[in-house]
């Protein structure tokens, strides 16, 4: 069937156009013929396409099947290099040298033939073709990525941050890429809580973080500048919810990832889940103060119901806060993220994550030299 065939060469990054002639200019050689050898179909598309270089797997025949990958437990799954290329991307390896990992792996099994590989030589594999082409660094990524995959300990990931520093779609796209499906914001338990107390019994939860300070009692807030002060007064409640969550998910052994500019470093019990679950805590920042103003323009434009005027007019304090949270970082030895931009915050954080991980797990057993 032409159709198959076009696809299949598509899939090999034959241009579409070129994949249609080839596959018009096949069905013609053999339409006369009572039957056909995959093998036969083969040699003719290596006559009409030669050695193009850019065709990303070898010119096979098109009912050729994906590799089957083995676990340790018997299942059997077909191997996909989109898969593959995303779980890479979770160790903290840039999405283009992903793909080209992914697809050279591809490649290797459909030129050897193989109709099955076991889990474990594959990434053994992965792992060596990643630190032939990037490094040994990048290929210590990935190992550690996978030992902590499998070890059966959930992630508990928390991001915390000032109001509009990004920290909400960088933590999105790192839950994507870590395979973490569950996600939670600050501003949802706050919520929840609002509906749960009223008003008078605990105002600093039914006001921005940055004005806090404005609905407690001068005891209530001490000495300190009175901005940190009700921000302080307000995560403090909302650790409440934190905690509710996080014990949630080590009960059900579930990962977790929790963002927000209420996850201030110190106010959440890390040390209570260390024994069940792999706990990490990060910032994310915007340090250069006029890239962080402008962030608010951006974000309005992006979220009309967001008018950028209220925070402008109340920049100063959201600055007091950042300070703050990175003051808390430094003492507690948290890793602070500079969100110059979202590909390079992304890749930072996750790395941050693997470079965590790698010091929270007990060493590495020798490595066997890989048959390749």
């Amino acid at each position: 069937m032409r159709g198959i065939l076009v696809q299949s060469l598509v899939s090999r990054g034959v241009p579409f156009d070129v994949a249609l002639e080839t596959a018009t200019q096949v069905r013609d050689q053999i339409a006369d013929r009572g039957e056909v050898s995959a093998e036969d179909i083969s040699k003719l598309l290596h006559q009409i396409l030669g050695d193009r270089d850019d065709i990303d797997a070898p010119l096979l025949p098109p009912a050729y099947p994906a590799p089957m990958v083995l676990d340790s437990r018997g299942a059997r799954s077909p191997f996909s290099k989109g898969m593959l290329a995303v779980s890479l991307q979770g160790a903290g390896i840039e999405p283009g040298d992903a793909y080209t990992v992914a697809s050279e792996l591809e490649r290797r099994l459909l030129r050897t033939g193989r109709r099955e590989i076991d889990r474990n030589e594959l990434r053994g594999l992965t792992a060596e073709t990643i630190e032939r082409r990037f490094g040994e660094r990048a290929a210590k990524r990935y190992r550690v990525w996978r030992r902590a995959a499998e070890d059966g300990k959930p992630i508990l990931l928390l991001v915390g941050g000032s109001t509009g520093v990004g920290k909400t779609s960088v933590a999105v796209e790192v839950a994507r890429r870590l395979e973490i499906s569950r996600v939670m914001g600050t501003d949802s338990i706050r919520q929840i809580m609002r509906l749960m107390f009223s008003e008078d019994l605990l105002p600093e939860i039914h006001c921005s973080t940055y004005d806090a300070h404005t609905v407690l009692n001068p005891e209530a807030l001490g000495a300190r500048d009175p901005v940190v002060a009700g921000f302080r007064e307000q995560a403090q409640k909302i650790s409440v919810g934190v905690h509710a969550l996080l014990d949630r998910a080590v009960e059900e052994n579930t990962s977790m990832l929790i963002e927000g500019v209420n996850v201030l470093p110190g106010m959440v019990s890390l040390d209570r889940y260390r024994e069940h679950a792999h706990v990490i805590c990060l910032v994310v920042a915007t340090l250069d103060v006029e890239s962080y103003r402008n962030r608010f323009s951006i974000r309005a434009r992006k979220a009309t119901e967001r008018a950028p005027e209220r925070y402008l007019e109340h920049f100063d304090a959201i600055i007091k806060i950042q300070n703050y949270i990175l003051g808390e970082a430094e003492l507690y030895g948290i890793p602070i993220i500079d969100n110059v931009g979202f590909d390079a915050a992304v890749l930072s954080v996750t790395r941050s994550i693997i470079s965590t991980l790698d010091k929270s797990m007990p060493p590495d057993e020798p490595r066997a030299e890989l048959d390749t």
